[in-house]
């Protein structure tokens, strides 16, 4: 059983003279980050793997949720994951090591909401802050599929 928990950042600054990828968490985004983290956090769900877009927001987020984690091991940052396809997003996670039974994934929208809705056809569009649990029913990440793959959760920010 392979178990993959998606977070999409929370608010981003509104900074627009920054291009996309560099603009930051908000400080209410920051903020809300901090206490998603911590719920989540509260479950004592163990996490192999965190995986997330280098862009500025990502990066604070899966930061944010290893430290609340207590993840001691590096973040991995893909640059894939930053506009990224479902194929890519697809690709990114069947190639992880089968010695990760539990995976964390940052990143952004409109590819996490094109990612669960291939998955696990989620109907509505991942929102800021939500964490959605989907578990596959085999023992590599290579063998996930739409066939194998099941909706445990979807938890938007109550905050």
């Amino acid at each position: 059983m392979k178990k993959l928990y998606i977070v999409r950042h929370t608010q981003k600054e509104e900074e627009f003279t920054k291009d996309d990828y560099d603009r930051d968490l908000s400080p209410e985004g920051l903020e809300k980050a901090k206490l998603i983290a911590e719920n989540f956090a509260k479950k004592n769900i163990p996490i192999d793997l965190i995986v997330a877009s280098p862009a500025i927001r990502t990066k604070k987020t899966a930061e944010i949720f290893a430290d609340a984690l207590d993840y001691k091991k590096s973040i991995m940052y893909n640059e894939v994951l930053y506009m990224a396809f479902v194929n890519e997003l697809f690709e990114t996670i069947s190639y992880t090591f089968d010695t990760v039974d539990s995976m964390l994934l940052v990143g952004h929208n409109p590819s996490l909401t094109a990612l669960a809705i291939t998955l696990v056809g989620f109907k509505e569009k991942f929102e800021q802050g939500a964490i959605m649990q989907i578990i596959f029913d085999c023992d590599s990440w290579i063998d996930i599929s739409v066939e194998n793959a099941k909706l445990v959760s979807y938890e938007l920010p109550n905050i």
